[in-house]
């Protein structure tokens, strides 16, 4: 219930550190304890700013891993300081945010019943979530935070999205906070039996997939050293005599895997090869999807571009065009997430485009069939693999379509649409492995709407507030 008996600043410090393990870790058990915290200081809007940037401190310090950037001719005295300060961006980015929460909610105060107050509130940090996951940062919001400890309450996500798992989780935290104990336990054991209850009813299946899935695991490091570059050709050639003698329909890599030069054509015997990998465009280097048919052209055909660009690694704001990443700076492409130029068709989501439900849930909607996900994550730690892997079993029930993930050095799994998982290879070895994918035609409440019933919400209930204060 936030125990008061703390002082104001040890509770602000409590929660955010509380909240910062829950990503793909502690869950609801840390996150809800957590938020009881935050609501006791909300009033305080620089507490809750140190809230807000300790919870992000502590959830995105894999940012670290980035060290040491020398290997991109970055001097060896400023590795550290820059990835401590894009870490601290991150923070201060959350902290303001928080900031800004909490004085909207001090507005409110007195102007709304505290009902409402809390329902606005929570209203506006899940719409802040919905905007934050399609902008260029790669945002873990509190609905993707669930996974894996708790998928009876995720898999209300096919409903109401990430956005709407953000809601439940901060009134149950208020309810508390306002010793309504009765409700808030009766309201959550509700949402785990009605989540429970949509993980008992399948998706309906329209047809399988056989694909093999190629994890490269090549450092970042390393990937554009003469040595590597020599081996790399003979490395792609085994994946795909692996994938051909498994009677595959496609062999899949992850993202970057092919350079914008590659112009080497398949043997008739070889599966057809998707991957990730780099192209020229009117002289504009960008990230893709390529395709590569047997005995067809040497050059790759491109599907979909990524979109989301990874701020100062591959974009940087002000308007220049190279980034702290190998190859440089990019150009975003179509926000569309759906590939509908081979059968059948797809949704697509490079890196962290994955935390985007929203463009993947409008994706399944206009026909993608299933979802894949391309990444390299290396040099970070783990304890990304982890978050990437519960963001994407969170896709996988918010759409109800089977997700297959191919990372450099891992993840590389499969998550079923009622967001069970399968690790396919383990993470930082080579390996070709196969996966069956069940495909998905229906259309799920959350596809088919998307966020528009949580935003539509806010103007509804400060109309409602508006009317009953005029009676």
């Amino acid at each position: 219930m936030g125990d008061l008996r703390l002082p104001p600043l040890w509770r602000a410090l409590l929660g955010g550190g509380l909240a910062g393990l829950a990503p793909a870790a502690a869950g609801p058990l840390t996150l809800i304890p957590g938020l009881i915290l935050l609501w006791t200081v909300s009033s305080r809007p620089r507490l809750a700013a140190l809230w807000g940037g300790l919870a992000v401190l502590v959830s995105h310090r894999w940012l670290l891993g980035l060290h040491p950037l020398t290997w991109m001719g970055v001097p060896a005295l400023l590795s550290l300081p820059i990835a401590v300060g894009l870490l601290l961006i991150c923070s201060l980015l959350a902290a303001g945010l928080l900031m800004v929460w909490a004085q909207i909610g001090r507005w409110l105060d007195g102007r709304v019943r505290p009902l409402a107050q809390a329902l606005l509130l929570a209203l506006l940090w899940g719409c802040a979530e919905v905007w934050l996951s399609g902008s260029p940062l790669f945002w873990i919001g509190l609905g993707g935070s669930v996974l894996p400890i708790d998928p009876w309450l995720a898999a209300l996500a096919r409903w109401i999205g990430a956005g709407g798992l953000t809601v439940l989780l901060l009134i149950w935290a208020w309810l508390i906070v306002r010793r309504q104990l009765l409700l808030a336990v009766l309201t959550l054991a509700l949402g785990h039996g009605l989540g429970a209850w949509l993980l008992s009813q399948p998706v309906p299946q329209v047809g399988s997939l056989d694909l093999a899935l190629w994890q490269p695991s090549i450092p970042t490091r390393e990937k554009f050293s003469v040595e590597r570059q020599r081996r790399f050709p003979e490395a792609l050639q085994a994946a795909l005599d692996k994938a051909a003698a498994a009677d595959v329909s496609w062999l899949v890599a992850p993202e970057g895997t092919l350079p914008s030069a590659w112009r080497t054509g398949l043997s008739d015997m070889s599966p057809p090869l998707l991957s990730g990998g780099f192209r020229q465009v009117r002289g504009q280097l960008r990230s893709s999807l390529l395709m590569l048919q047997p005995g067809g052209s040497s050059r790759p055909q491109p599907l979909l571009d990524k979109h989301r660009l990874v701020p100062i690694g591959e974009w940087l704001p002000t308007g220049l065009t190279a980034g702290l990443s190998a190859v440089g700076g990019l150009q975003p492409g179509s926000p569309s997430r759906l590939v509908d130029g081979v059968t059948p068709s797809f949704a697509l989501a490079i890196c962290y485009e994955i935390s985007d439900g929203h463009a993947l849930a409008e994706a399944s909607a206009q026909g993608a069939q299933w979802l894949l996900t391309l990444a390299n994550l290396d040099p970070y730690p783990l304890q990304l693999q982890r978050q990437f892997l519960a963001l994407s079993q969170l896709r996988a029930l918010e759409t109800g379509r089977d997700l297959v993930s191919v990372g450099n050095t891992g993840p590389t799994a499969l998550v079923r649409s009622d967001g069970s998982m399968e690790q396919l290879l383990p993470p930082g070895r080579e390996g070709v492995a196969k996966a069956t994918v069940q495909l998905h035609g229906q259309t799920t409440p959350y596809s088919r709407w998307p966020d528009g019933p949580l935003l539509l919400m806010v103007p509804l209930l400060l109309l409602l507030e508006r009317v009953q204060a005029s009676r």
